[in-house]
């Protein structure tokens, strides 16, 4: 097997650097932008001497970047090969949208049953784009699904329900089986995300909470494929 690409010879050009004081932040939602919209693939390497050279930095910033993506499981260190994008199993993806199944319809249901306007209000706004009838593009779709899934849990009021969820990795599982998103799938994806959302701006708890588990049953059979 082909030693994996390191992520500055699959980014093509150097890079502009930020606003002083914004260099780590910078480097980490760029790297996070890549990996999900999958720019770097699961296993690709992340070299700090390409990093540095690509955000025309120190190797300080780039290795806090790298800790953050590390603590948010979207990269690895591994012995001899160093940090890369992390790869998950077909197991691993089923276990974690077992999980999700239950915080998520838990989230759904205490979504609907909030009474703050202002948090409803700021819903709405932040699950607008699933009402555009625009083709979308797998990457589009990814970007809108976790926006998506994270309004449901903003919505929910419980920080500790979300962060739980957050270090579930759907944005990760969703990337690396990004390749089977098809027009028809994410039809059908957009239009399962409208009737969750109906259910919460209805206040109907048990209708939003099947809603999303519905939904999230079907990208887990989506997801469940055997080793390569």
């Amino acid at each position: 097997m082909d030693e994996p690409a390191s992520a500055f010879h699959q980014i093509d050009a150097p890079e502009a650097p930020p606003a002083h004081g914004a260099t780590v932040a910078h480097i980490f939602e760029r790297l996070r932008d890549d990996i999900l919209a999958q720019r770097l693939p699961p296993g690709a390497r992340l070299v700090e001497n390409d990093l540095t050279m690509r955000f025309a930095v120190s190797r300080g910033p780039v290795r806090e970047a790298l800790r953050r993506l590390d603590a948010e499981g979207l990269i690895e260190h591994l012995p001899h090969r160093g940090a890369l994008v992390r790869r998950l199993s077909p197991r691993e993806i089923q276990e974690l949208f077992q999980i999700r199944l239950e915080l998520e319809s838990l989230a759904a249901r205490l979504a609907a049953e909030a009474d703050d306007e202002d948090r409803r209000a700021r819903f709405v706004e932040a699950i607008a784009p699933i009402f555009e009838d625009s083709p979308r593009g797998a990457h589009e779709y990814l970007v809108e699904n976790a926006a998506f899934h994270d309004a449901i849990l903003v919505l929910a009021g419980n920080q500790q329900l979300r962060d739980l969820v957050i270090r579930l990795q759907l944005p990760l599982i969703m990337a690396q089986v990004g390749d089977i998103l098809t027009p028809k799938i994410l039809e059908v994806s957009v239009r399962q995300h409208r009737a969750i959302a109906a259910a919460i701006l209805a206040r109907d708890a048990r209708a939003a909470a099947a809603a999303l588990r519905t939904h999230l049953e079907r990208a887990a059979a989506m997801a469940a494929r055997p080793e390569d």
